[in-house]
This record gives C-alpha cells, sequence and structure tokens, in this order.
C-alpha cells in the first residue's frame, strides 16, 4: 500500500517539530536539508518528485546556504572592525579630549568641584564662574604651578559674598605661562591619560574620571 507523501513528511516535520525548539519560527539550511529528505523519504514510490522539483528545490537550499554563509561572514567583519576600531582609540592616548562644553550645573547653597587643564605652566592666574549673560560671577586664584589637570572648589557666593543662584554657569581660565605670555583654557577640554575597554564600551581618562567616548566632540 503506498504511504501518503503529505502525511508522512507532515508527521515527520511534526516529531522533528516537537523534539527541538526553535524560539524565532524560522528554517535555517540544516531544516531545510531535513525537510528534503524527508519529502524524499515518504515520497509516493508509485509518483517521485520530477526532476524539476529537486533541482529547485537544490537550488534554493544552496541560494540559503549561500545566504547563511555571507551573514556569518558579515558578523565576523562586524567584530572584527569593531574591535580594530576600539584598539585604533589607543592612538588617541596624549592627545586632547574636548567635550564640548565648559559648563557646569551648580545648586544654591553647595559647593561646586571642577577640573581645568592647563596646557602650559602656570605662572599666575585666574579661573572665571560666569553665568550665562557672561557676567562674572566669582574668580578663583591659580597660583604657580606646572602644565597640567588642577581640581577647584567654588563655595558657591559671588562677588558680594553672596550665595549664587541655582544656574549653569561657565568655567574659563586666563593665565600667564613662564615665558610671560598670555593663555586661555576651559572647562571641558583635557588629555587623554588612558584608555579602558569595557565589552562594547570604550571610555577615555579625562582628568580624574572616565568619560565615555560616545561623549567626545573632538580630540586634536
Amino acid at each position: 500500500m503506498a504511504i501518503n507523501a503529505t502525511t508522512g513528511t507532515t508527521s515527520a516535520l511534526s516529531s522533528a517539530t516537537n523534539s527541538t525548539t526553535n524560539p524565532k519560527g524560522t528554517l535555517g539550511k540544516d531544516d531545510f536539508m531535513k525537510l528534503l529528505l524527508t519529502e524524499l523519504q515518504y515520497q509516493d514510490p508509485t509518483k517521485p518528485t520530477d526532476t524539476e522539483t529537486i533541482l529547485t528545490q537544490t537550488s534554493q537550499l544552496a541560494s540559503l546556504e549561500s545566504a547563511d554563509n555571507t551573514n556569518t561572514a558579515l558578523e565576523n567583519l562586524t567584530t572584527s572592525l569593531g574591535s580594530s576600531q576600539q584598539f585604533s582609540t589607543i592612538a588617541a592616548i596624549g592627545k586632547t579630549a574636548d567635550l564640548g562644553s565648559d559648563a557646569i550645573t551648580h545648586d544654591k547653597g553647595t559647593d561646586s568641584t571642577f577640573e581645568v587643564y592647563f596646557p602650559k605652566a602656570v605662572e599666575q592666574g585666574t579661573v572665571s564662574i560666569t553665568d550665562a549673560n557672561g557676567n562674572t560671577i566669582k574668580t578663583l586664584d591659580v597660583g604657580s604651578n606646572p602644565a597640567g589637570v588642577y581640581q577647584f572648589t567654588w563655595d558657591g557666593s559671588n562677588t558680594a559674598g553672596n550665595q549664587a543662584d541655582s544656574a549653569i554657569y561657565h568655567v574659563n581660565a586666563q593665565y600667564t605661562d613662564t615665558n610671560g605670555d598670555t593663555q586661555q583654557t576651559r572647562l571641558g577640554a583635557y588629555p587623554i591619560e588612558s584608555v579602558r575597554f569595557d565589552g562594547d564600551n570604550t571610555y577615555l581618562k579625562l582628568g580624574s574620571n572616565y568619560v565615555s567616548l560616545a561623549n567626545i566632540k573632538e580630540v586634536y
């Protein structure tokens, strides 16, 4: 007695489905091959699948395998490029990273701590804290120091000795170097001291903090 091809194939496929978990509900090249072989196994001997159908299915299988190999190659290439991009960041050590902003957010009645980078040795100078209109709220003495990143603490008082309002303020510095030349710098630009990798994320050490590469606006 002939075996019904449709019934046999459905039964075999159901059995394979029950024994194999496929959460995405998609067929890969291996699944396609199993389905093709199952179809050939349970076909009606008196009505075998014609050659044209076999060639079509084989061609589809070849196309599926080719696409699968291409996807695998692209995934490997993406991983390789990601690693290459991460490690190329090491070349930025010693350069200056700019965060694109010289602003701090200050809350009235509290201290605000920030860091400023001085590219050249400081003979004398001041750090100016200004409001959104450019008015000077407070100046802090820099003192004589070698080039480097220095931390400052603003107690929140203005030039009159009153507490400044909660707002966004800008931090800039003017100083004279050891050659007597006038220099300027500001908050937000720091030398890159090291690079740290954490999974797919890259962090640059700027001053005493690690900053995500995604937050860097310019490196020079």
